[in-house]
């Protein structure tokens, strides 16, 4: 076995390797950039060496970097994580000259695999079915045009050697085709180094569903079933599951055999990822391979027992299987939410900065026999970075089935506490609570088709919003009576705190009394409905369970202002509790109506603005492009909304912003 293993990675993969490195008593190094020198992997290697400047491609994607870091600290193996440097060919082949393990497969299986031309080609060889699409080169954005409307449209535009959303777009006509070709161009080359393009066919309402292989090197190759990773947005996974819902036993067999079959017409050993896309039949074609561990592989080592770090390293280290693929059962279910550093409410665009409050749920099995995993490599006073990938944890569910593993996930996220920056977790919050994603229909549209208009929010039905009511109500009457009782005033003068109340949110008002019981506190309404309310809530805490009705509610409190600001299964409300002669006046306040900025075209998250496009008094066209924002590796087309004249470009090209700083205004 190693002594020592090098992670040539950051975040919370690299967090994940060194947890199960420890566990098999083999020493740790991280590597780290400028940015990254306070990072959670940082401090709990064994080692650290300085690699390089924030930026990947100066850092994380320079071998001769990480070449150096084994040179100093004398590892004799390297895990690459995924991402940055996992599926490269020239890194794992300089590894074995510099003779150092590489904790992954075979470099002429990452060759064959990792480029998704070479691999598709050799899958089709191999007879297995494959979407139809353009495996050459090619070599501009007309040439792209024309091989796109040549398959017909829409079509998939994507990185050869791409990966985690990067590199990729889709295209419904030739304009999008040109555009998608040159920004897929540029993030696979800042992203990966490499920026061959490749097209093929996109099919619509598909499922992306993905076989997890495992082999040695002693010929022995497993499959470990399947995931689900149809719920997705910008090509990027958001969440998944496994098994999956769709298939049924001889679907999952046909594929998990074709990606056995894959893997050893390769020599392929290590975990390998082989992704198909399923249509509504059941249908299923060949995408790629990616031969790493995956993002998501956490739900196959909740249903299957096996700890994939571990095998990958067992296997590099030249061990032998101690099972076979009659031993690989899958039991019960798991869902994984990824929580990502951007504002659902912005059209999930990057958030950055400081983690004012970073306080997962707790992790392991429950009372109820469920159990959370929350993989991260952040903490709370660490800042969110503008050079990598948004990620800031992965929450996982396990149940004996999907529906209480659904729900399980639900209250994990009501429990999930994350401050400071914009965040998905209500979005998550929201999809959870959607009767299509609890029976299972999904596709990689589900978001967009959901979500038509962008997320908004969730606007809630009238019970939440009367439970969220009686929440308030309790709230404001503790805050009241505690500050009733300040010290040193003179007794027969002390405040007698009343116990009626208007509660107002979410656009409805209720007349209620608050009282109390043996049990707690209820809520009688104005209907005369009652709503018994018991918590451990005090002034400060801003996260409490309120058993409503003898229903646990985990809600997050935050008092803002006069108000009183309320979070639970995506709901975020401000309630404001009065007297009612109070209430009365609040009626006849007017309203401050928003600035208006329909004139301005204003930087949407923080980032660096690449190009703009346009000039002053130059007039422009609904849909057209006016500048690129660069946020997170990630290229973002700002178009104009409507014809209209610019009046004032305010920044030169190159500018770093934040969010909604001016950019141009328009006559």
């Amino acid at each position: 076995m190693f002594k020592k293993i090098l992670i040539a990675n950051r975040g919370e993969i690299a967090c994940r390797i060194i947890r199960t490195a420890g566990r098999l008593g083999i020493a740790t190094v991280a590597v780290y950039s400028d940015a990254d020198r306070d990072a959670m992997h940082v401090r709990m290697a064994d080692e650290a060496v300085h690699i390089g400047p924030s930026p990947s491609s100066q850092s994380y994607i320079v071998i001769e970097k990480i070449l150096e870091a084994i040179r100093m600290t004398g590892a004799d193996a390297v895990h690459p994580g995924y991402g940055f440097l996992s599926e490269n060919a020239a890194f794992a082949a300089a590894l074995e000259k510099e003779g150092v393990t590489f904790i992954g497969p075979p470099v002429r299986a990452i060759e064959a695999m990792g480029d998704k031309i070479t691999s598709k080609k050799l899958a089709a060889k191999a007879g297995v079915s494959t979407v139809p699409g353009h495996m050459g080169l090619i070599r501009d954005a007309d040439e792209a045009a024309r091989i796109a409307a040549s398959i017909s449209f829409p079509v998939m535009i994507k990185a050869s050697a791409g990966g985690g959303g990067k590199g990729m777009r889709i295209a419904w006509n030739e304009r999008e085709a040109r555009e998608g070709f040159q920004s897929s161009k540029n993030e696979a080359k800042s992203s990966f180094g490499d920026d061959r393009i490749f097209i093929e066919k996109f099919v619509t309402e598909p499922r992306h569903i993905e076989i997890q292989v495992l082999g040695d090197q002693h010929g022995n190759i497993v499959h470990l079933g399947e995931r689900e990773c149809s719920i997705q947005r910008r090509n990027q996974k958001v969440i998944e599951e496994a098994p999956s819902p769709f298939l049924d036993e001889k679907t999952r067999r046909a594929m998990g055999e074709q990606a056995v079959a894959l893997a050893r017409a390769v020599g392929y050993h290590s975990a390998g990822t082989v992704e198909f896309i399923v249509d509504a039949d059941r249908n299923f074609y060949f995408l790629e391979m990616n031969t790493r561990l995956q993002v998501e592989h956490p739900v196959t080592e909740l249903v299957t027992g096996l700890d994939l770090v571990e095998q990958m390293i067992r296997v590099a280290a030249g061990e032998e299987f101690a099972f076979r693929q009659k031993d690989v059962k899958l039991e019960g279910w798991a869902i994984e939410s990824r929580l990502y550093a951007e504002d659902p409410y912005r059209n999930f665009l990057p958030s950055i900065g400081r983690l004012t409050r970073y306080r997962p749920p707790a992790e392991g099995r429950q009372d109820d026999g469920t159990i959370i995993r929350n993989d991260t490599g952040v903490f709370e006073g660490g800042e969110i970075s503008i050079h990598y990938d948004p990620m800031i944890a992965k929450l996982c569910t396990w149940a004996p089935d999907r529906a209480t593993a659904v729900d399980a996930m639900a209250d994990a996220l009501d429990a999930f506490e994350v401050e400071g920056i914009g965040h998905n977790l209500p979005f998550l919050s929201a999809v959870m609570q959607q009767e299509r994603f609890r029976q299972g229909r999904l596709t990689t549209a589900y978001i967009a088709e959901e979500f038509k208009d962008g997320f908004q929010g969730v606007a809630p039905e009238e019970a939440s919003v009367m439970r969220l009511a009686a929440v308030a109500v309790t709230i404001n009457q503790a805050l009241q009576e505690r500050a009733s009782q300040i010290s040193g005033t003179i007794g027969n003068h002390r405040r007698v705190v009343g116990h009626e109340w208007v509660a107002s949110l979410a656009d409805r008002e209720y007349q209620v009394t608050c009282g109390t019981s043996a049990d707690g506190a209820y809520i009688r309404f104005s209907d005369d409905s009652v709503i018994s309310v018991a918590t451990d809530w005090v002034p400060g805490r801003t996260l409490a369970t309120f058993n409503i009705d003898n229903q646990p509610m985990a809600v997050k409190v935050e008092l803002a202002g006069t108000g009183i600001r309320l979070r639970w299964r995506g709901i975020d409300v401000v309630a404001r509790v009065r007297s009612p002669r109070v209430a009365e006046l609040a009626r006849l306040m007017p309203k401050k109506p928003p600035p208006d900025t329909s004139k301005m075209l204003l930087c949407p998250m923080p980032g660096v603005v690449t190009s703009i496009s346009v000039k002053e008094g130059e007039t422009v066209e609904a849909g057209q492009a006016i500048a690129v924002v660069e946020a997170m590796k990630m290229e973002n087309i700002l178009r104009a909304e409507k014809r209209a004249t610019v009046k004032r470009v305010a920044i030169p090209a190159g500018a770093s912003l934040a969010v909604d700083e001016l950019i141009l205004e328009f006559e």
